[in-house]
């Protein structure tokens, strides 16, 4: 028997204080309520505040959740690639540390997985009508124009590439975010323009979804450095960046 768990969650953290406690007890009470053989790992992403020491004193008495440590603050794409390239899972996914996606929405992603998928993707606009609460127009507005340029400049056939809810197979996590180059923000739409390159079958999954007003993210800075590595991106194929088959890293 495999000693390795089936899933594993990570959840990438800078400066969660506030949210990280609760978000690994909804995590950690949705994994024993299902029964599932999963792991939690929390990354820290060089946090300034008691974020780390948080989850090291919750580590004590939940044997699911583990802590892993970025060299200093490298971003949210760093900190995804980081947690699932260290996973253990057999499937493995990603969720911000907000919840936005209720945990128990990876249900949807798992069986998207089991029904043949190589990744699946959380979306917020499939079904409109599962968003508990909305971002405010500007973002949305913001949101949209985005999308929009990564069908157009990139062919990505997706609703919603931003949605911090995503499911791999370990094969297919391994292949994609060792050719991962970005590391901050921008960092879906190329790993799913990786995915798509490299053939990997990826699906859709409308999930129920509330905006947190306590999102960090700059639609005027941030917006301005996305749009920047959408052009990278592209370079990046021209210079055949994404071509190769990395080898998979060994879980510990």
């Amino acid at each position: 028997m495999s000693n390795y768990p089936d899933y594993s969650i990570v959840i990438p953290a800078y400066n969660e204080s506030a949210r990280i406690e609760r978000a690994m007890q909804e995590v950690v009470a949705c994994i024993r309520s299902k029964g599932w053989g999963a792991e939690l790992v929390v990354v820290d992403d060089g946090s300034t505040d008691d974020t780390a020491a948080r989850v090291t004193r919750f580590c004590d008495t939940h044997p699911e959740v583990r802590l892993l440590r970025n060299p200093g603050n490298r971003g949210k794409g760093y900190s995804v690639r980081n947690g699932l390239l260290h996973a253990r899972g057999n499937i493995v996914m990603f969720t911000d540390a907000d919840l936005s996606a209720p945990i128990q929405e990876a249900q949807r992603l798992l069986e998207a997985i089991q029904g043949g998928a190589d990744i699946a993707i959380g979306s917020r606009w499939l079904e409109r009508s599962r968003q508990t609460d909305r971002q405010p127009l500007y973002r949305q507005f913001f949101g949209r124009c985005f999308n929009l340029l990564t069908r157009l400049v990139m062919g990505l056939p997706f609703a919603d590439t931003q949605c911090g809810f995503k499911a791999f197979t370990r094969a297919a996590a391994q292949t994609v975010l060792q050719l991962q180059t970005i590391e901050r923000w921008g960092f879906d739409p190329e790993i799913l323009f990786i995915a798509l390159k490299h053939g990997l079958r990826v699906r859709e999954v409308p999930v129920t979804w509330g905006h947190d007003e306590r999102s960090r993210i700059s639609y005027l800075r941030d917006g301005i450095q996305m749009l920047a590595e959408i052009l990278i991106i592209r370079w990046n194929t021209l210079l055949g960046r994404y071509n190769s088959s990395p080898t998979p890293i060994a879980r510990t």
